[in-house]
């Protein structure tokens, strides 16, 4: 009973934010893009944006963390709910190792809400599987032990 609730779920809340995915875009062009490219086994999405003082704390060991990361391991994103302008800004002065996108849809509350972020707080990090309906949802900022501990338990999850 707990897998099937657990499958719901993961469809749900994929099916929510398939909903949004064409509102993403790569951050400097209109680009679309989509989670469901993303092949690595786990998935890291970063939601942030230029002006959430914890978003551009985490980012530099966030971006560390993800170089140090078995290729084709996991996939990490950054979603800025922000301005092309100030990410290109931001990005100029501290750069990442993994890609950055923007969400370019109108109701960005909804669109965390499509992640699991029902308080509408930045940064929100999801951590998941999808193919074995694992998702952990970390709330404020992260750092290096967190995100490694919610990969090995995705991990754990998936064997």
């Amino acid at each position: 009973m707990k897998t099937l609730s657990a499958l719901i779920f993961a469809s749900m809340t994929f099916l929510s934010a398939a909903a949004f995915a064409v509102d993403l875009q790569l951050w400097n062009s209109s680009a679309p893009q989509s989670l469901q490219n993303l092949k690595a086994p786990v998935r890291v999405v970063n939601l942030w944006a230029t002006w959430c003082g914890p978003c551009r704390k985490e980012m530099p060991e966030m971006s560390a963390w993800y170089k140090t990361q078995q290729k084709g391991s996991v996939d990490m994103v950054g979603i800025a709910l922000d301005s092309t302008e100030n990410i290109g800004k931001f990005l100029k002065s501290t750069p990442v190792s993994y890609p950055i996108w923007r969400y370019g849809g109108a109701d960005s509350r909804q669109f965390m809400k499509s992640f699991g972020n029902q308080v509408g707080v930045l940064p929100f990090t999801v951590v998941e599987a999808p193919k074995c309906g694992f998702k952990q949802t970390i709330t404020g900022e992260v750092n290096a032990k967190s995100l490694s501990t919610a990969l090995k338990a995705a991990q754990a999850k998936c064997k």
